[in-house]
């Protein structure tokens, strides 16, 4: 045996060294709550190029069952997958969950723990714009929504995923999607904008409870139109009336949406829209070793906006 072990493990020594190296997340299990659309899609892509596999979570069921969908079709379902349901899962999963509710958030985590066997990064960017009327105002009940999804939602999401990493006793990270409206005070959407700033808060706040061993950061997008669930068509004719931009009300969503954004990106430094492809790779740096040193930061993605430099 020791002879057969000497003349054969420089052969199985060269064969590992031949070998691709691994992606920067593989083996990691991430949980992206919002990626039925928009930012939260793209980051689940965006993740999976990096080797993750990835429990996408959305409170639109068939939203996010058509993300994972689409990136297995894509991907392809893997070797050695056996069993049915959840013990049957590729690189990702849909899952749904209201993030405004406990219990809702416990059983998803439940699930993805059943289909990977644990928990390293969580990435929340669900949130909730409502559309106020003509004077810039939202029904109250609203405001309590608004808060409950964009403040208590990421709380109940780090309490949750707190309980697995402090079992695990492995280091993990979560990152928030807020905004840079949480900094740039304006009139008509006084609700979100004043989530978003305690959403910022809050990461701060994270970054302490959960020191050492996990890391909490935020990525503040500013006007992302493309993609998002929370420029419906409404919310994006009210803005560009807002505005008093030329447009027509016949014209298809997606040309509405890209004036919208083309007048945003006219705002910033940089005179480009701002994507959500944009947003992922921030939020892919945040959860790599890269960025190993940086807790407690939110991290504007705005292509440049001069009302929301640091002051």
């Amino acid at each position: 045996q020791e002879a057969f072990d000497i003349e054969y493990w420089l052969l199985e020594e060269a064969k590992l060294k031949r070998m691709p190296a691994e992606k920067e997340l593989a083996r990691q299990i991430v949980a992206v709550i919002g990626a039925g659309s928009g930012i939260g899609k793209e980051v689940a892509e965006r993740l999976i190029k990096e080797g993750a596999v990835v429990a996408a979570i959305d409170y639109n069921e068939a939203s996010v069952n058509a993300t994972a969908n689409e990136i297995l079709n894509s991907i392809g379902m893997g070797i050695g997958v056996a069993g049915t349901d959840l013990s049957g899962s590729g690189d990702i999963i849909g899952l749904k969950a209201d993030i405004s509710s406990r219990e809702s958030i416990k059983a998803s985590i439940r699930d993805t723990i059943f289909a990977y066997g644990g928990l390293d990064h969580v990435v929340v960017t669900a949130g909730l714009y409502v559309s106020p009327d003509k004077q810039g105002q939202i029904p109250d009940e609203k405001w309590a929504d608004t808060f409950s999804i964009n403040v208590a939602g990421p709380f109940l999401v780090a309490s949750e995923a707190e309980r697995i990493w402090t079992a695990q006793e492995l280091s993990g990270s979560m990152v928030v999607t807020t905004s840079v409206n949480g900094v740039v005070p304006k009139k008509g959407s006084i609700a979100y904008d004043t989530s978003k700033a305690a959403a910022n808060h809050l990461v701060r706040e994270l970054a302490v409870t959960l020191a050492p061993h996990v890391r909490v950061n935020a990525v503040a997008p500013a006007s992302v139109v493309a993609g998002s669930s929370m420029f419906p068509r409404e919310r994006v004719i009210a803005s560009l009336t807002k505005y008093g931009l030329a447009h027509d009300e016949s014209d298809d969503t997606e040309a509405l949406r890209d004036r919208l954004a083309q007048f945003y990106a006219g705002r910033t430094l940089t005179n480009q829209p701002v994507t959500p492809a944009d947003q992922s790779e921030v939020i892919f740096l945040l959860l790599s070793q890269r960025m190993a040193k940086t807790t407690g930061q939110t991290i504007n993605v705005d292509g440049g906006l001069l009302e929301a430099f640091v002051r």
